[in-house]
């Protein structure tokens, strides 16, 4: 396939029309093209175009990413929310932080061998329509995420002087996080490459002027922690983890599509687990500390102001901690700006007139809904967070399976089985499968979820055994097995209904 031009990947978001609106977006992006903006929509990138070869940016994203006061944030739920001690939540963290970031490490190796999005990659396996089941359900995870992520940093940076609060925060994230979405992603590559510097010191200052009161904080906590709670923030922090799975192959649609698999993953693996564990380990810490020392108790407030928790712990510091804190809350957007991106991206794959949408303005949207949700959100955080994670884990499950069967059986690891240049805009396309398969065993899944989930409006007749909230678990299980007998029928169904095979090479 030859190359594509630099005008026709400008206006790659938009398709022929005679309507104005066409017109305007045709327009539109071919000014942001020639501003250095990012204009190509979600068409797959061309082999001929993958070939950066700065692989370590796959490691420096995912680091960047979760080096950062929204990855603690998600380690303090145990303390916080279900009353671990911090014993029990550093086991709960090590293991299911060891064992999870291979998931979306593992995703982030489709990004370089095919050039697809997260939800057009989907279509190859849920088919083109059945695709829009994860997009849509992807679009509203992420945009859940982004509001959580503007709440913690517009607390944080509230909590640094009296003249600001955490409206006027959520406003600042939210428009920084825009500015470096709205670039695209070679600038956000860019940005993750040396944002993570003020995060890295403003963690070992944490450690250093708090070191004495954990020391001193008792490993268990005021009761002992039961199976219940052990497995639901288990469950919870899974959910975080696995939820990065539908972002990573945004980022390495550029890179090298020669390069190894093992070597992909290993970076991307790598960039999340040196970067998650201990910030997930401080976060845990500090919020059970918190009950021994008033300084921090009175920051954490009625425990859903993580920013004034962390202001507590730079106290020390003086006016280093507070320049520390400005800088960790304007750094959240390393982690809202891939989120936000993929939202739009999406967001883009679920019809096609939302396609022709230039990204920027997806963007431009996405913000303006964040801002005012997150600013009403923030007097109940904990709540809320703990909700919308739960639910971001149940679909992952078997969203997570089914792609995973797909590829390591029936399409047997070989990247060449994807036609993706031909097949990815062809809804009748051989290549990709009818969706009845996937569709089938989502629904089964989503079943057996609802007899295992623990939720405050609702605990499934397994959870309520004692269990603890195994949602996620049992949908990623389930899904496995079922797919794997649903998609064999259908491919056995329609090569005998057609008489040919469904992949070429």
């Amino acid at each position: 396939m030859a190359e594509k031009s630099s005008e026709e990947l400008a206006s790659a978001t938009v398709v022929e029309t005679p309507s104005k609106r066409g017109r305007l977006f045709r327009r539109l992006a071919t000014l942001l093209s020639q501003w250095g903006v990012e204009t190509n929509g979600i068409a797959p990138i061309s082999p001929e175009q993958r070939t950066d070869p700065r692989l370590y940016q796959m490691f420096l994203i995912w680091f960047s990413g979760n080096v950062n006061i929204l990855t603690l944030t998600s380690g303090t739920v145990g303390p916080a929310f279900y009353g671990l001690g911090i014993r029990d939540s550093l086991l709960v963290i090590l293991v299911v932080d060891i064992f999870t970031w291979a998931i979306p490490a593992y995703f982030s190796v489709f990004g370089p061998k095919l050039g697809t999005r997260a939800m057009v990659q989907a279509r190859f396996t849920w088919g083109y329509y059945g695709a829009i089941v994860p997009s849509v359900l992807n679009v509203l995870s992420l945009q859940g995420y982004l509001i959580l992520d503007c709440i913690v940093g517009g607390q944080t940076l509230g909590s640094v002087s009296p003249h600001l609060n955490a409206s006027l925060g959520i406003v600042i994230i939210g428009l920084t996080s825009l500015v470096v979405t709205f670039c695209g992603c070679q600038f956000l590559h860019w940005y993750e490459t040396v944002v993570w510097v003020p995060n890295v010191v403003a963690f070992v200052v944490m450690l250093g002027v708090g070191g004495k009161h954990l020391v001193d904080t008792p490993l268990y906590g005021p009761t002992p922690a039961s199976v219940s709670a052990i497995m639901t923030f288990g469950a919870t922090l899974a959910a975080t983890n696995v939820s990065w799975a539908t972002l990573t192959p945004d980022y390495g649609v550029y890179h090298s599509k020669d390069a190894s698999t093992l070597r992909i993953f290993v970076y991307s693996y790598l960039g999340f687990i040196v970067s998650s564990v201990p910030a997930h380990m401080l976060g845990a810490s500090f919020t059970a500390a918190a009950s021994y020392v008033p300084a921090w108790g009175a920051g954490l407030g009625n425990g859903n102001d993580i920013g004034g928790l962390i202001a507590a712990v730079l106290g020390p510091a003086g006016w280093f901690g507070k320049l520390l804190l400005v800088l960790l809350a304007l750094t959240a957007p390393s982690q809202c700006a891939p989120t936000m991106y993929t939202a739009c991206t999406s967001l883009m794959t679920v019809a096609p007139a939302l396609a022709r949408v230039p990204r920027s303005v997806m963007a431009v949207i996405s913000t303006a809904i964040l801002i005012p949700v997150g600013i009403v959100g923030s007097t109940t955080f904990y709540s809320t967070f703990v909700d919308i994670l739960s639910l971001i884990g149940y679909w992952l499950g078997p969203h997570c399976a089914i792609t995973l069967v797909e590829h390591l059986v029936f399409r047997k690891h070989r990247w060449s089985s994807y036609t993706v240049m031909e097949a990815w805009d062809c809804p009748r396309h051989p290549n990709l499968p009818r969706g009845y398969a996937a569709l089938g065993t989502f629904v089964v899944c989503v079943g057996l979820i609802v007899l295992c989930m623990q939720q405050e409006w609702w605990t499934g007749p397994i959870a309520r055994r004692g269990t603890g909230d195994l949602g996620m678990l049992i949908g990623f299980i389930s899904g496995l097995g079922i797919y794997l007998a649903a998609r064999a029928a259908e491919r056995w169904w329609q090569i005998r209904r057609r008489g040919t095979q469904e992949y070429v090479s």
